[in-house]
């Protein structure tokens, strides 16, 4: 049967409404606009644009460390270049506060619409599981590469403003030209987004567990609090090796002459594998859960 005679066309014989396409379903320029509207979204993305300015602010009032030591520390160098101060930006945010901010788009993006109420409404749709959990996970990870940019763009930018384009200088002596350190700068960018990947499963895994968004990304704050803490104990040795964040600050190889890449393939392979196995025991749950809410 079709128009041509006359007649309206049937539904397909499994049930499904004329027309309907799970690909269809939940685009991700529909649930990117949604969460862009977001007030959260807001204040992570603004507090990462704001830290810069922060620092730099500290920096002017604070003046110099005033240490008597001939040792030259990150502080000190913070303000020799805007290389320099975009270092001392990164290495301040990437033990929590870049944690944070990825534990809450990721932990927040499905158990925030069970708070609400609205997830059996868009699984009515129906949207498939599977689907929504893709289009869930694609949105947060976008979201976070977006607040990571946002702080190097903004920290790099102000920094060669205030402090100038002189070359990269480490506490150990070593340095490197301003076009040179910026690239170095952008793949140790690309470290940390990877780096985080473990911390961006377990949230996703809390937020299927979870009916209470503040639950999920306190959970994965909680957990990511507890890996530092075991990393600090000398005593574990070589089992220290495999906690997830052990090689989160394997970025700084990049800030060295020669790139020494064993941390950073070992982390890379590290949080990838954590976020790979997070995100099979996610989609796992997600897809037997009954979903009441």
């Amino acid at each position: 049967m079709n128009t041509r005679d006359g007649l309206a066309p049937q539904p397909p014989s499994d049930g499904r409404a004329a027309g309907y396409h799970a690909r269809r379903t939940l685009p991700l320029r529909t649930e990117l606009v949604r969460q862009f509207k977001r007030r959260r979204t807001h204040l992570a993305l603004g507090f990462l644009a704001v830290l810069p300015v922060i620092l730099a602010v500290a920096f002017a009032i604070g003046g110099g460390s005033g240490s008597s030591s001939s040792a030259i520390d990150l502080i000190d160098l913070g303000t020799r270049g805007g290389v320099n101060f975009t270092v001392f930006c990164l290495f301040m945010s990437v033990g929590f506060l870049l944690i944070v901010v990825v534990a809450l788009f990721f932990g927040d993006s499905v158990a925030s619409e069970a708070s609400w109420s609205s997830l059996r409404y868009l699984l009515a749709i129906p949207v498939p599981r599977s689907r929504l959990l893709q289009q869930k996970a694609i949105v947060s990870a976008a979201l976070s590469v977006l607040a990571l940019l946002l702080l190097f763009a903004v920290a790099l930018t102000l920094g060669t403003v205030l402090y100038g384009t002189g070359p990269l200088v480490t506490p150990f002596g070593d340095s490197l030209g301003y076009g040179k350190a910026v690239v170095r700068l952008a793949l140790a960018l690309a470290y940390i987004a990877v780096n985080l990947t473990w911390v961006a499963g377990l949230a996703m895994l809390l937020s299927v567990l979870t009916d209470a968004p503040l639950g999920a990304v306190g959970g994965t704050v909680m957990m990511s609090i507890l890996v530092q803490i075991l990393d600090q104990i000398t005593a574990l040795g070589h089992w220290r090796d495999l906690l997830p964040g052990h090689f989160s600050f394997a970025w700084t190889r990049f800030l060295a002459p020669t790139v020494d890449w064993h941390d950073v393939v070992v982390g890379s392979f590290s949080a990838l594998a954590y976020a790979a196995v997070f995100g099979v025991c996610a989609w796992q749950r997600f897809a037997t859960k009954d979903i009441t809410s």
